[in-house]
Order: C-alpha cells, then sequence, then structure tokens
C-alpha cells in the first residue's frame, strides 16, 4: 500500500531548479531511507511533504491529502535545525509539545529525556548540539504518529553514541507507522532501512526495496556508490 504520492513534482528557487519533474510513490509501514549529496533537494522534499512549502509544481499526496492541516495531524516532523527556543527549560518543550498535538504522550517523552540524562529544568541555551538534538528527537518520538519524517537525526551526535541514538529511534516509533529518515550515514543506518530512495540531479535515481537490493548481492551503500559514480 503506498502512503505518499507524488506526481510531476517540481520546485526551484529562483533559477535553481531541485526538484525537477519527480514521480514516485513511497509505502506505507517501512524504514525508508532518502540518500543523496548536499543540494540534492531532501530537505525540500521533507518540507513539501510536512506542509512546510506550498510554493511548488505537481502534486504531491499523503494517504490521499495534499500535505496541509490534515496530513500534519498525523506527520511528526524532525527538521535539520532544533526549534527549541534558548530561554526553553527541557520541560517546557515537553508542555509547549503537549499543548500543541493532542497525540503527544507526555509520560513516555519525560521517560526519554530520563534515557539521555536529560534534566527537566535544564535549559535549552545551556545544552550542546548534540543534548539539543536529543531533546527534539524525545518530542517527535512521542507523538503517535503515522508518518515520522527525521532530517539527519545523527548529524550532531558524536560517533560513540550513533547506535545508542539509533536504537532508540527503532524502538520508540509508533510500529505500525512509517518512517522516513534523511541522512548521509549510510553505512551506520543501512541495517534497518526495508526501503531506499536516491536523489540526485533533481531526480529520484533510485526507489527500491532493501531487500531487492540485498538480493543484488550489494548492500544499500554500495548501491548508492554505484548509482552517484555515474552522476556527478
Amino acid at each position: 500500500m503506498d502512503l505518499i504520492t507524488a506526481e510531476n513534482l517540481t520546485k526551484s528557487y529562483g533559477s535553481n531548479t531541485v526538484l525537477n519533474n519527480l514521480n514516485f510513490t513511497l509505502p506505507a509501514g517501512e524504514v525508508i531511507g532518502l540518500f543523496g549529496p548536499n543540494g540534492c533537494g531532501k530537505t525540500t522534499m521533507m518540507k513539501i511533504l510536512t506542509g512546510l512549502i506550498h510554493d511548488y509544481e505537481g502534486t504531491v499526496k499523503i494517504k490521499g491529502e495534499v500535505p496541509g492541516e490534515k496530513t500534519k495531524a498525523f506527520i511528526s516532523y524532525l527538521p535539520e535545525q532544533s526549534f527549541v527556543h534558548d530561554w526553553m527549560r527541557n520541560v517546557d518543550a515537553v508542555n509547549y509539545y503537549a499543548d500543541f498535538f493532542r497525540d503527544f504522550d507526555r509520560e513516555r517523552a519525560l521517560k526519554m529525556l530520563e534515557h539521555f540524562h536529560l534534566p527537566l529544568k535544564q535549559k535549552c541555551k545551556s545544552m550542546s548540539k548534540g543534548q539539543q538534538e536529543k531533546l527534539v528527537l524525545s518530542l517527535v518520538l512521542s507523538r503517535r504518529a503515522e508518518l515520522y519524517i527525521l532530517d539527519e537525526p545523527l548529524g550532531g551526535v558524536d560517533p560513540a553514541a550513533r547506535n545508542d541514538i539509533l536504537e532508540f529511534i527503532m524502538n520508540n516509533y509508533a510500529k505500525e507507522a512509517t518512517l522516513l529518515i534523511s541522512t548521509h550515514l549510510i553505512s551506520d543506518l543501512q541495517s534497518v532501512f526495508t526501503h531506499a530512495v536516491f536523489l540526485g540531479n533533481g531526480q529520484v535515481l533510485l526507489n527500491e526495496s532493501a531487500e531487492d537490493i540485498l538480493a543484488e548481492g550489494k548492500t544499500v551503500e554500495q548501491r548508492f556508490m554505484e548509482v552517484f559514480a555515474h552522476v556527478w
């Protein structure tokens, strides 16, 4: 069953076309890796799916709905940049999410903060980038969403903590949901993906199940290197 459908999707910034007439579908209930070099349009695509970008050409539908108020109700989004304010304490960030999202599980969020050793009264401005990423990840995963969209969730996390964060993500999102992750860290994450999408030169260069890639005798990372060796 397809969760996301795009037809003739095009997005430009001035004369720079980032997404060029894309046609694709993405399945429901999968862990989908979104891969590609910097500037290939991964974040732009995620912002379109989350309803943050509206000025594009073509059509995008999620569960048959155009991204907007209806879809925001069941999509939980982790942007690349932290969205917590400096004045907030961790408990303020939890309260903010609890007020804003009806599907937010406050007790779940508090347990996650405890797991990451983040004191409730600690101010966000005193936290490292890695600590802030753990905070917002805890908030995003505490929603009972149908689609989680995570943009570089391990970008600010040191290598020693990556396995713990990855295990945390896989153990704490709603299992019946779909997980879409954008990352450059293919080797660290490829074991969890059940589907892969490669973006490059404004095009979808590959949209394939991980099972099919493995059946070719290759890893997701090897397939990535093979595809992009002929693109750039």
